[in-house]
């Protein structure tokens, strides 16, 4: 059934078309390339159609979300408070101090009383365990905004950016340099699906986990595609289309910033790290950032891209919802991703 709008149709199902509804999304690990794409896709047809076309699509229209938010944000909460408003759906934000989440109440319990509130459970969590058990008591789709593994919404963000300022991600190379946190976890469960190459600078001790580390090198063999180890951030970045870092010091790791501080000296990114990139070289941070991460020099330059990567955070998650809850397909036909 087709929803009108104020600008024509809003969509239906193409026959063929990949269909993740009902899917829960909790690492990239457990979608094809295919089915990226196909988020990738409605999301770029969303913010065409949205925001430079100014439909009108009320895709989520009676629909709900719930958010549990273990962990501050400013993202992640408005990409979606924002994003799920403006397809007519609303999302209601969930803290510790509001519900029972293992705390006189189960995991599990939780799970069944949201899904009989809300159409979807997005989760910013500190233990991906905490997800997975959402996922295994919930009837609805579970969304991971965040887990210590895995942090796949960022990264549908990341790739879409990419794709719209390169035309294309097949056979650009992605370079990371610094921590082994949850971002580089789910580049390593994404990147080779898409055709792109991966070089990672780590210092000794902070190393990407070893099972994902694992699954990165099949994944790497299956689709052939490039990824290099190292812990000197100069050799990672050689030829490098795109310079990517996150935080050194993640939250609940406060305590350890002197020594991380220590840890990671020579590992800033800056104009001299992309001085052996390749010509066409950007650079893309999740934020909120530090200086020590990146230089301001690059950080406020052109080849920064970290404030549409931002935006790009709203169109994604919203690409998402629509994907997991509808069966609708994308409209602009010249999307080539």
């Amino acid at each position: 059934m087709k929803v009108p709008t104020h600008s024509g149709s809003v969509g239906s199902v193409a026959p063929g078309a990949v269909n993740l509804k009902g899917r829960h999304f909790l690492t990239l690990r457990d979608f094809s390339a295919e089915e990226i794409k196909h988020v990738l896709r409605v999301s770029a047809d969303l913010k065409k159609r949205i925001k430079h076309e100014g439909q009108f699509l009320p895709l989520l229209q009676g629909k709900s979300a719930a958010m549990i938010f273990e962990k501050r944000s400013t993202r992640t909460r408005m990409s979606t408070e924002t994003g799920v408003s403006l397809l007519g759906g609303h999302a209601c934000f969930l803290t510790p101090q509001d519900i029972h989440l293992g705390v006189n109440e189960s995991t599990g319990d939780t799970a069944r009383v949201l899904s009989g509130f809300a159409d979807a459970v997005l989760a910013r969590v500190h233990s991906h365990s905490t997800l997975e058990e959402l996922a295994s008591g919930a009837s609805v789709p579970v969304i991971n905004g965040l887990s210590d593994r895995y942090h796949p919404v960022q990264i549908l963000a990341d790739l879409l950016t990419l794709q719209e300022h390169y035309g294309s991600l097949e056979g650009l190379t992605l370079t990371w340099i610094g921590d082994g946190t949850n971002i580089l976890h789910s580049l390593m469960m994404s990147l080779a699906k898409m055709g792109m190459n991966l070089r990672v600078a780590t210092p000794k001790g902070y190393e990407a986990d070893s099972g994902v580390l694992q699954e990165a090198r099949r994944l790497s063999q299956q689709f052939g595609t490039a990824l290099v180890l190292t812990s000197d951030p100069m050799e990672a970045a050689q030829g490098a289309n795109v310079l990517v870092t996150d935080t050194w010091v993640s939250m609940g790791q406060e305590k350890e910033k002197a020594q991380r501080l220590r840890d990671f000296q020579g590992y800033q990114v800056t104009m001299q790290t992309g001085s052996v990139a390749a010509p066409d070289w950007v650079f893309l941070h999740c934020l909120p950032r530090k200086p020590e991460e990146v230089s301001d020099e690059l950080f406020y330059s052109s080849r920064s891209l970290v404030f549409p990567e931002s935006e790009n955070r709203k169109w994604t998650i919203m690409g998402l919802m629509v994907s997991l809850l509808t069966d609708y397909s994308p409209q602009t036909p010249q999307l080539k991703i």
